[in-house]
């Protein structure tokens, strides 16, 4: 704790001092164009995975990365999707799993957590991906966490086109949603391709845009 005590006095003399146009543009208002969602673990750090500034991304963490499906009863993640789509205009969702996920490890072995019942019943939004990794190899094994990792997050994609702020932005064609993993040892991304069906490292996935943005600085 004294840490982060003292983070705060380096934080307003150093970096909000360097950014004070920044915050004074913020103190007014947000605009962030993404939403991303990604696990609470403590290894993950949003912005600075994405050399984003403050302002830039609007983030809902929790354990495992999940979206619930839309229903009746109305909860954090619900809220706050709905809000940054049709308050914010947000045009790009990323859910963002990573390596060594903790809650994945969880969802593998549902006895570990039989002293944590609330987080078995949030990890039941896992489930259909559990059982998509089962049926494949006929068992599940700790060599298949990476798999379930990836299946995860292509799960909640699909969870998310069941909200209807989402729904109809995707019908309009306001909004696009995105899947990756951040591998923590090797500081990489890989981002889901529908095309290919798989997980492709982000250089690939997103060719052209990288390509053009080049291309813009260079001219």
């Amino acid at each position: 704790m004294e840490k982060i005590i003292s983070g705060l006095a380096k934080f307003k003399n150093s970096s909000f001092d360097k950014r004070k146009e920044l915050f004074a543009t913020l103190a007014n208002g947000q605009s962030p164009e993404v939403l991303l969602i990604t696990c609470a673990d403590s290894r993950i750090d949003p912005n600075l995975i994405t050399h984003s500034e403050p302002g830039e991304l609007f983030i809902c963490r929790n354990a495992g990365n999940i979206v619930p499906p839309f229903g009746n009863v109305a909860g954090g993640m619900t809220a706050s999707i709905e809000f940054g789509v049709s308050a914010l205009g947000i045009e790009h969702i990323i859910i963002c799993g990573h390596t060594d996920c903790g809650a994945m490890k969880g969802a593998m072995k549902p006895e570990s957590l039989d002293a944590l019942p609330s987080v078995a019943s949030w990890l039941s939004h896992t489930h259909a991906a559990i059982a998509a990794v089962k049926g494949r190899h006929g068992k599940l094994c700790d060599d298949h966490l990476a798999e379930v990792t990836e299946q995860n997050v292509v799960l909640q994609m699909t969870h998310l086109e069941t909200h209807p702020a989402v729904a109809a932005k995707l019908a309009s064609g306001d909004v696009e949603i995105h899947g990756w993993v951040y591998d923590i040892a090797a500081g990489s991304v890989r981002a889901y391709d529908a095309t290919k069906k798989a997980f492709v490292p982000v250089e690939d996935r997103y060719y052209d845009l990288i390509h053009n943005q080049k291309s813009a600085v260079n001219t």
